[in-house]
């Protein structure tokens, strides 16, 4: 039987139009061509990224800037998949803070007798908040220095950007991963694995490596994600619950965004940590819910995510149960419907996986979208949300 996202990107393409496939089937498909895009991109930048570091005293020596991680949405759950990576890296304090909490709290976070850098993640790079914090901060405190990570070379972003190269600069991938659908996908993935390269600008090369074993494993994960995700979406289930540690709680987060936008908001979603679930929140977990697991590698945080599958088992919750391991899938392969590895080996570092785990909650989205009736491109046919959020009044 052939692979339902393989069977979606083969349709004709005017049959792909009628029923809104032409471009999120194609733009999760895509993920693991791109990451090396997005690496050879990183890498042929990599001196001027260097100097952007070394301007704001941030990287691998040590030193003491604060750095904050700022999006909206999805842009934000991409800092917060890439603060653990950087905090271990760059030995710094490291946050990941929403351009929308930013905007109304802007002094509570921002203290000007430390240097400050911001990375700003942004699809389109005219998010309203984002502009808008971008445009105070370089107009108002120049201890802070800028990286904007963004898919759109004509967004606002991008050209303040160019504005101010003394504090600011524009990451711009490639047009590939600007996604045309409404909802983030391969521009998550690509955005994210851009952070981790500059995490990794020391040693660039080596973490080269690195990106061709996602990808690799991604290109393998994929059918298999997907046909799990048709199978779980045909339950009609009308609630998802995702969890997991670390950076994958932040997949978890936009896992639940992904099933939830897609859906057009008929699969309400709860995202939460394996032993945050259980102080009231595991409540939700009834008979018509999808429950997802992003196991971690490491013996301490999977014993907890072990003993919430065991105990999810025996309370019998749950419609159907998803987990996703690195490797080995036989510690809780009997706990759950479907046990998936990223067949990635048990040594490799969580700190990397989001852009692979993020996949099956994008497809399971997707899938759920159409068994709701609706168009993936456009899941929201009244307006409620769109591909970029509208304008918004400014208060000083």
């Amino acid at each position: 039987m052939e692979n339902p996202l393989r069977a979606l990107l083969d349709l004709p393409a005017q049959e792909k139009i009628e029923r809104g496939v032409e471009h999120t089937p194609r733009e999760i498909w895509q993920q693991p061509d791109t990451w090396g895009l997005t690496y050879r991109l990183c890498l042929s930048r990599a001196e001027e990224l260097k100097r952007v570091l070394q301007r704001a005293g941030v990287g691998s020596d040590g030193r003491s800037s604060t750095v904050h991680l700022v999006g909206a949405g999805t842009s934000d759950y991409s800092g917060r998949a890439l603060a653990p990576l950087l905090r271990a890296r760059w030995r710094c304090d490291v946050c990941a803070l929403p351009s929308t909490t930013l905007l109304t709290e802007f002094d509570e976070f921002h203290c000007k007798e430390r240097n400050n850098f911001w990375i700003s993640f942004s699809r389109s790079g005219d998010s309203p908040e984002g502009v808008a914090l971008l445009e105070r901060a370089l107009e108002g405190h120049p201890q802070i220095h800028h990286l904007v990570i963004t898919c759109n070379p004509q967004g606002a972003m991008a050209q303040i950007c160019g504005r101010h190269p003394d504090r600011a600069f524009a990451l711009v991938l490639d047009d590939a991963v600007n996604d045309r659908g409404l909802a983030m996908t391969s521009s998550f993935s690509n955005m994210l694995l851009a952070g981790q390269c500059v995490a990794h600008l020391d040693e660039l090369p080596k973490f080269g490596e690195a990106v061709s074993r996602m990808a690799a494993c991604g290109q393998e994960f994929l059918p298999v994600a997907a046909e799990a995700a048709a199978e779980v979406t045909t339950l009609g289930c009308t609630r998802a619950c995702f969890v997991g540690s670390s950076a994958l709680r932040a997949i978890a987060d936009e896992c639940a965004l992904k099933v939830v936008e897609l859906s057009g908001g008929k699969v309400t979603t709860l995202a939460e940590t394996p032993l945050g679930l259980r102080h009231g929140p595991l409540s939700s977990v009834d008979g018509q819910t999808i429950f997802g697991a992003f196991l971690s590698s490491d013996p301490r945080r999977r014993g907890y995510e072990l003993d919430l599958l065991r105990e999810i088992d025996r309370k019998r919750l749950g419609r159907v149960r998803l987990a996703v391991s690195a490797e080995d899938t036989s510690d809780f392969d009997q706990l759950v419907d479907h046990a998936l590895s990223l067949r990635l080996g048990a040594d490799f570092p969580d700190h990397y996986r989001p852009v692979l785990d993020v996949m099956l909650g994008q497809l399971i989205g997707m899938f759920a979208s159409m068994r709701c009736g609706l168009k993936p491109d456009q899941p929201s046919p009244s307006g409620t949300i769109t591909r970029v959020v509208q304008p918004i009044k400014l208060y000083s």
